[in-house]
């Protein structure tokens, strides 16, 4: 019998892994985390958790807002929302603002930060702030001077168009059914750029140069190394700007209220504008009275919606993942 037949192998066992320490430990271990996290918890559940809760009950009443409600009407604030082709129709616009904003803000805000995380650009903290002056300023503010630029030079660039061929005659670009919420969308990329702008320059920040360089001496060219560096480097990042960014588009309100008021025609009607018409009066073209119990069950069925696209949107996230991971 030869030496190697002999020889024994040692017998396989399993890797030992520590176990995960209990739920009170890791509690205790970052316990300063939770301290500072705790005031905004409180606010949150004070300011958001509490009056969600809360409204659910006045969905049940037909009521002004004003004294106690006292007209239990049931279920039906729900079917008249249900039945309600204005409801739908600003849940569409919505939805069309979301998907048409998004997608489009986010690739300008990456171009434009590649542009602006080059170490040779000149006067790029300048840049930086300018293309984040908007985010600062109120979008009650940017309506304003929206409008008063639309007034003033409006009739100027809708004749410019249609001489060069581009339209057949004048814009009247928030009057328009047709213009508005175009115009709407595009004031809203321009407002909200600098929020993804800052994301993505974070992201691209935390790339190491040495991948880059390895990448050039391998004789990756710029295109290569953005698709097959960048581009994987800032998924993680890129996640979450596209859930920020969605959750701010579905909750636009002030832009639309200041520039439009949800019209015309309720051409421009989203459902934040719909659910403030309806708890406060006075919506355009109709004379609706408030009635705070049918704004409460608007705003609950838009909750429902939101909370089934937020999963639908955590289920795709889910299965790209596991897809790039297998």
């Amino acid at each position: 019998m030869s030496l190697l037949a002999t020889r024994q192998r040692p017998p396989r066992t399993a890797p030992t892994v520590a176990p995960r320490p209990g739920l009170w430990r890791r509690i205790r271990a970052a316990k300063w985390s939770y301290a500072y996290l705790a005031p905004m918890a409180v606010l949150l559940l004070a300011f958001v958790v509490y009056p969600i809760f809360a409204s659910f009950g006045y969905t049940f009443y037909r009521w002004n807002g004003i004294g106690e409600p006292g007209d239990y009407v049931g279920l039906a604030n729900f079917q008249q929302i249900l039945h309600d082709r204005i409801f739908w129709g600003a849940v569409g616009h919505t939805f069309v603002y979301a998907f048409v904003l998004v997608p489009v803000q986010l690739v300008l805000a990456l171009a434009l930060a590649l542009v602006l995380n080059n170490p040779k650009l000149k006067f790029a903290l300048f840049f930086r702030t300018v293309y984040f002056i908007p985010v600062v300023t109120s979008a009650a503010v940017v309506g304003v001077v929206i409008q008063l630029m639309l007034a003033n030079f409006g009739d100027s660039a809708g004749s410019l168009l249609a001489k060069t061929g581009v339209t057949d005659g004048q814009i009247d670009w928030l009057g328009d059914p047709h213009t508005a919420l175009a115009v709407i969308i595009l004031i809203g990329i321009w407002h909200t750029l600098g929020y993804n702008l800052v994301y993505f320059l974070a992201g691209l920040q935390t790339i190491p140069a040495e991948l880059y360089e390895a990448a050039k001496l391998d004789g990756c060219g710029p295109v290569q190394s953005f698709f097959r560096i960048t581009i994987p480097m800032l998924r993680q990042v890129g996640v979450v700007i596209v859930v920020l960014a969605f959750i701010g588009s579905f909750q636009v309100f002030d832009l639309v209220q200041v520039l439009t008021g949800g019209g015309p025609y309720f051409a421009t009607e989203v459902v934040n504008t719909y659910i403030y018409h309806l708890a406060f009066g006075g919506s355009p073209g109709s004379a609706a009275q408030p009635d705070v119990g049918l704004a409460s069950a608007a705003s609950f069925l838009y909750g429902l919606l939101l909370i089934v696209f937020s999963a639908l949107q955590v289920l795709a996230l889910r299965g790209i993942g596991r897809r790039r991971a297998a």
